[in-house]
């Protein structure tokens, strides 16, 4: 059974930062292509970062380019997300993703390439 778990959220003040995780039990991590999704209350799930399986490749939603960073490690299966300069407009529940990719450069950038997906951890940011 593939689990995605994520860590670091929490209460922030605006400007703060956070370092999110994500470890996923997946025999071959280095196949799968990850993302960084948000869904704040009332909104629909939006991608927040995405990277290839080498991590050369990486894209970011414009409203946290600058801000947001996203990484992974390989040998640790793990996914990184490090949140700067955090506004009250980034509270939302996060969640990572997982995509297989056949390609080592692929990037996915929609909600339905990814097949698997953790339970979230909640980042919220007051002001």
């Amino acid at each position: 059974q593939v689990r995605l778990v994520e860590s670091g959220g929490g209460l922030v003040q605006a400007g703060g930062s956070l370092s999110l995780s994500c470890v996923a039990s997946l025999h071959t991590f280095d196949l799968y292509a990850m993302g960084w999704f948000r869904q704040a209350p009332g909104k629909e799930r939006e991608i927040v970062a995405a990277i290839s399986r080498s991590g050369g490749n990486t894209i970011y939603a414009n409203s946290v380019k600058g801000r947001f960073t996203i990484s992974r490690d390989n040998a640790k299966n793990t996914v990184y997300l490090q949140i700067n300069s955090l506004k009250p407009e980034d509270t939302a529940d996060y969640y990572c993703a997982a995509s297989f990719a056949a390609f080592q450069t692929a990037v996915r950038g929609t909600e339905g390439d990814y097949l698997y997906w953790g339970q979230g951890t909640q980042v919220t940011v007051s002001s």
